[in-house]
């Protein structure tokens, strides 16, 4: 008998089901969409994608829908109907598509026994629409430890925040300006008819008015632009880079940042880009020769120095530290999953560790621009507070900008539905001897 590929959205099921038990969307859906013929693709990343950002929403929903949760081992088909639900609330998709293709895809997972209540459960949400949210987790599809902690972090901005958090991102270029003027890209994206503006906040920045493939992008595989969010393009306004320094990007890949600081001053000394991750380095490599960069690429743990300082120390340093990310929520959703709670005291304990090593190999006179892709204040100007209690020599450098929030020890950016992720960056200089 010949193999029956199953269903996209028993697939789609399965990639939910990988991200529950700890995989990330970029880790399981590669492998995922393999399965399937190119035309369906697009498809099966809208579903997982989609499925993720509203997952707590329609949990919430088909969970006053059971009578009783479904059993350990066919906890897939619970996956399944959140992905039909999905479909039902947030798609085009045809309804009677939904439901009967959803009963096939619970078939083709091995679980006849079960069709007739995904059958029943699927026709009630298609006859009644969906019930109230019980709870502000449901409201507004996060988990309930984050909707606690930005309400008692940020109690005049959570709801932004989370509301924000659900919109899809728009997709945002970083003109190379090596190779062309920010304005004269713009009449190029005119031209192949891409409609775009200019970033408000970042000199190099373009924002398209909806995504399009890169490779409908004037000149993209030849370096004339990348794609970076606003926000961290920021990093290269707070560094004052000049002819023949020495930088270093601490946690590098996938190599954004290092390329954006090379683009910002074509003289400098070296740039060494660093990660700990040998999987995620060829990414750093691949787009410095896409844009004709050059970088110094180290494999290593950036705060274990004696593995691979060679004791010159630098003039600049990126410290863009791990965090939990909840700021680019947006443009992964599956860290509404991923991440807990029990995670933010052991990354601040990383992020103050890494400052601490960093901090030993920048050079008197020197610069270091601290970030994170968080909205927490635990990672980020609190992480700034504890570090200037430990080193007195360290000054804090006031950032003079109108985007963000001044939070003394640094400025925090929110997630803008029409702009930017939301971020932190803090810059601490060190005074001469």
């Amino acid at each position: 008998m010949a193999y029956q590929p199953l269903p996209f959205r028993a697939i789609a099921a399965n990639v939910l089901l990988a991200v529950e038990q700890g995989q990330s969307l970029s880790q399981c859906l590669p492998s995922a969409l393999n399965q399937l013929p190119p035309e369906q693709r697009p498809q099966l990343q809208a579903i997982c994608y989609g499925t993720c950002r509203w997952f707590h929403r329609l949990e919430s929903e088909l969970n006053q829908r059971l009578k009783k949760p479904l059993r350990k081992p066919d906890r897939i088909i619970h996956h399944l109907m959140l992905v039909a639900l999905f479909q039902l609330r947030y798609s085009e998709q045809a309804t009677y598509a939904v439901l009967n293709e959803t009963v096939e895809a619970c078939r083709a997972l091995d679980k006849p026994h079960l069709t007739g209540l995904v059958n029943g459960v699927l026709r009630a949400a298609e006859r009644e629409g969906a019930p109230a949210p019980k709870d502000d987790s449901g409201r507004f599809s996060h988990p309930v430890w984050m909707v606690e902690k930005l309400r008692h972090n940020w109690p005049d901005d959570w709801q932004a925040i989370l509301e924000a958090n659900n919109q899809q991102a728009p997709m945002t270029l970083r003109v190379n300006a090596l190779r062309f003027k920010r304005d004269e890209y713009l009449n190029l994206l005119s031209e192949a008819g891409i409609e775009a503006h200019a970033t408000r906040f970042a000199p190099s920045g373009i924002q398209l008015q909806r995504p399009v493939p890169v490779d409908r992008l004037p000149w993209f595989e030849d370096g004339a632009v990348s794609v970076q969010d606003e926000a961290a393009q920021l990093c290269t306004t707070l560094m004052d880079l000049q002819p023949g320094q020495r930088v270093l990007d601490a946690c590098a890949a996938p190599g954004g940042k290092s390329c954006a600081i090379l683009e910002a001053c074509g003289e400098l000394d070296e740039v060494v880009a660093i990660d700990e991750s040998a999987e995620r380095l060829p990414r750093v490599q691949e787009n410095l020769d896409r844009l004709d960069l050059h970088a110094t690429l180290t494999q290593a743990d950036a705060a274990d120095i004696d593995s691979w300082w060679d004791g010159t120390p630098f003039d600049r340093i990126l410290l863009d530290v791990p965090c939990s990310a909840t700021g680019v929520i947006r443009r992964h959703p599956d860290i509404k999953l991923l991440r807990r709670e029990s995670d933010i005291v052991p990354l601040a304990s990383i992020q103050l560790g890494l400052l601490e090593a960093m901090w030993s190999i920048l050079k008197p006179g020197g610069r270091l621009v601290y970030a994170t892709c968080s909205v927490f204040p635990q990672e980020n100007h609190r992480i700034i507070q504890r570090f200037l209690k430990q080193q007195n020599q360290a000054t804090l450098k006031c950032i003079e900008a109108d985007w963000g929030r001044d939070m003394n020890t640094g400025r925090q950016l929110f997630p803008d539905p029409d702009s930017h992720d939301g971020f932190f960056y803090a810059v601490l200089e060190k005074p001469e001897p």
